[in-house]
This record gives C-alpha cells, sequence and structure tokens, in this order.
C-alpha cells in the first residue's frame, strides 16, 4: 500500500449510484408484478438483483482501490468508523422493533385477549396462561422449538465464531498473515455451518413440529426474528469472504486495516442478537 495521503480525499463523481437506484426501481416494480400473478415479475426482480450485484462489485472495487491507493487519510479513517457506527446502531434498532413486538404479544396483547370482557365477547373459551401460544381464532396445535438442540448448538458456534474472528484481527495487528487468513477461514466455516443448522431447523419445524408463519403470534415472531438474524448471518458471511480474498491477497496493515475491523464489529453485533435470541424466543 502506498503511503496516506495528507489531505480529506473527495471521490470524484460516480455513475454507481445510478446503477443502485435502477437496481432498486426494478426490485420493486418486479416484486408488485410478481405478486399480482403477472409472469414477468421474476425476472424483472432477477434483472435488478444482478444490476444490484454488479454495482456493488464496482462501487466496492473502486473503494478498496482507493484505499489501497493510498487516497485515505486518518479523518477519512475515523468516518468511515462513524459510518459504520451509525449503520450498527440502525441495526439495534431494526431488532429492537421485532423483540419489542415480541414482548408486547407475550406480555401484554395475547394474555389481554385471553381474560375479562374481552375474552368473553370477542374469544370465548380462549386460554392465554401459557406461553409459547398461536393466539386466538387458531385451530391447528404446534410444537414450539426447543433450546437445547440445535439452538445450543447454534450458540456455541456463533461464540466460536467470535473467538476466531477475533484471533485473526490479533493475527493481522502482529504482522501474522497466517493466523489472519485461518482464523478467517475458521469463522467462515462456522457461519456457514450455522446456516446450514439453521436451515435444518427450519424444515424440522415445517414438516415435523408443524411451526409455521401461519402459527399466529409466536409463528411470526419466531420466523421474522431468526429469519432476519439469518439474513444478516449471510451478509456477515458474504462480507467476512471478501475479506479473506482481500487478505490472500495482502492487503490490510497492522495500521490500516478498517474494512476488517467494520466486518468483525458486524459479526460481533450478530453474535450478540443471537444470544438474546436464543434466550427470549427458545428459552424463557
Amino acid at each position: 500500500m502506498l503511503s496516506q495521503s495528507t489531505r480529506y480525499y473527495l471521490p470524484e463523481p460516480s455513475h454507481w449510484p445510478v446503477f443502485g437506484s435502477t437496481a432498486l426501481f426494478l426490485m420493486a416494480i418486479g416484486g408488485v408484478l410478481w405478486m399480482n400473478g403477472i409472469g414477468a415479475g421474476p425476472w424483472v426482480v432477477l434483472a435488478g438483483m444482478a444490476i444490484l450485484v454488479y454495482m456493488m462489485f464496482g462501487w466496492f472495487g473502486t473503494v478498496i482501490r482507493e484505499s489501497e491507493g493510498g487516497s485515505f487519510n486518518k479523518q477519512v479513517d475515523v468516518s468511515f468508523r462513524w459510518g459504520m457506527s451509525w449503520f450498527i446502531f440502525s441495526e439495534v434498532m431494526f431488532f429492537a422493533a421485532f423483540f419489542g413486538a415480541l414482548f408486547y404479544m407475550r406480555v401484554l396483547a395475547v394474555p389481554w385477549l385471553g381474560s375479562g370482557d374481552t375474552m368473553e365477547q370477542l374469544w370465548p373459551g380462549f386460554s392465554a396462561h401459557n406461553w409459547p401460544i398461536s393466539g386466538p381464532g387458531i385451530e391447528e396445535t404446534f410444537t414450539p422449538m426447543g433450546a437445547w438442540g440445535i439452538p445450543a448448538i447454534n450458540t456455541m458456534i456463533l461464540l466460536s465464531s467470535g473467538v476466531t474472528v477475533t484471533w485473526a484481527h490479533w493475527g493481522l495487528k502482529k504482522n501474522n498473515r497466517a493466523q489472519l487468513i485461518w482464523g478467517l477461514v475458521a469463522t467462515i466455516a462456522l457461519g456457514l455451518l450455522f446456516l446450514g443448522l439453521q436451515a435444518y431447523e427450519y424444515i424440522h419445524a415445517y414438516h415435523e413440529l408443524n411451526l409455521t408463519l401461519n402459527m399466529g403470534a409466536y409463528g411470526a415472531t419466531f420466523f421474522m426474528l431468526t429469519g432476519f438474524h439469518g439474513f444478516h448471518v449471510t451478509i456477515g458471511t458474504i462480507m467476512l469472504m471478501v475479506i479473506l480474498a482481500r487478505s490472500i491477497r495482502g492487503h490490510f496493515t497492522a495500521d490500516h486495516h478498517f474494512a476488517f475491523e467494520g466486518v468483525s464489529w458486524y459479526w460481533h453485533f450478530v453474535d450478540v442478537v443471537w444470544l438474546l435470541l436464543f434466550i427470549l424466543v427458545y428459552w424463557l
């Protein structure tokens, strides 16, 4: 990497936001067509996704070349850190909304529907004493997902992945490239193992426990929380793969590696969210 610039870097006007806007527009239009049963819908969504992937490769590639070319100084590095911090804060608020919905249904709404005049007039005979429960008006029954099977194993996997990504970071700070690479390989492998076990858990829930999105209060919150978390693990794993590829190519130094740090922050955030999920959704 070249020596860092002494001035705050201002990039030239970019065409990549136009590609991003076009991709989102096509995905939105395609989604509407798809939901209304129009045959072209899925293809329009696919075209939008392809343009989005192209944009991400091009735009991120430009930023990487600027970084490796020494265009970014310490002030730019601070700006990146603030940007990633606010992004993770927005993700905290995103999951807080779903945990809030779980709290509202479990502690307030479902007990209210199963007691007093509300129960007698709207849902006579409905009992809301035991959670998890689907809620009133749903005749089918389900078996809740137990905490001490795959969820407990996945908890150990994610906690271990937090250790391996930290070990990789230590290797980078010591200029130990082999430790950095193998730590990232281990973290990616654990992330993929987590996703594989969660996919198996979903299949088990649908086919053997009758636990589906149609199972009211518990089914909706279970799949929304675990599903969005799984999506974030997927994104985090992809980001770790990019960091691994860059590490193999010799990118990053002991004092210039915010891209690695930003991804590791994101990964630790995913770990913390899973711990809350395990306690509040699976265990309690």
